[in-house]
């Protein structure tokens, strides 16, 4: 029998600024729940035994285990405390991680299907390094100086997503390096190491939640899918 295990880091410990709400959006509610246990069903209904770590910052372990007692959410999972930065965060989650293949996932994509993720994950079976991306729709320009521009060529340009997945025992590797700030995100931390990055087609509704436009939209998708 295989010891292998899917594991998944759910990244929640931003502060959501741009949402100009005094709870982090990880917290707020759509379709009649906060966003994180939206996300936390997402991984559990592609597998239920998947090792769920919530990464969460200090300050708000109780008020998420409060919830979770209103909500009555039952689901199993972890709680790691989160770090200065995103780096530093999926590090701490990293301590729980066991052997196999591991994702990180943005808390504020509750809208993640199970088919992405089962997509994404078969894939890092194969490759140990996958990520999902989307085209980008929109007309781009790159600043030359603080006047100039150019445009740039859309069709070599792909949007980013989470949930990103890799082989635990190459992510535990990387996450030994020295935090730079062009560690974007998990892949930019594989890629520094010398690994190539694989990509797999994401979801166009797979939004992440950063603005109250984006909540409502979420509540648009949301009913859509029921």
């Amino acid at each position: 029998m295989s010891s292998q295990k899917n594991n998944i880091i759910i990244v929640a410990g931003g502060k959501g600024l741009r949402m100009g709400h005094e709870l982090p959006k990880q917290f707020l509610e759509i379709g009649g729940k906060p966003v994180l246990m939206h996300t936390i069903e997402a991984f559990y209904k592609y597998d239920q035994q998947i090792n769920i770590i919530v990464v969460l910052s200090a300050n708000y372990m109780d008020y998420w285990k409060e919830i979770c007692e209103k909500y009555s959410f039952t689901i199993e999972h972890s709680i790691v405390e989160g770090g200065e930065t995103r780096f530093h965060s999926v590090k701490s989650g990293l301590s729980l991680v066991q052997k196999g293949l591991v994702g990180v996932h943005d808390a504020a994509r509750p809208l993640v299907s199970p088919a992405l993720i089962k997509r994404i994950f078969e894939a890092a079976a194969v490759h140990k390094a996958v990520i999902p991306v989307v085209d980008c729709a929109d007309s781009l320009r790159e600043m030359i100086d603080s006047t100039r521009s150019r445009v740039i060529d859309r069709s070599k340009i792909r949007m980013v997503q989470t949930p990103q997945v890799f082989d635990s025992e190459l992510l535990r590797k990387v996450y030994n390096l020295r935090y730079i700030g062009t560690f974007t995100d998990d892949a930019s931390v594989v890629e520094s190491y010398g690994h190539e990055i694989t990509l797999v087609k994401g979801e166009t509704t797979n939004i992440k939640i950063t603005t109250p436009f984006d909540l409502e939209i979420a509540e648009v998708i949301l009913k859509t899918k029921k």
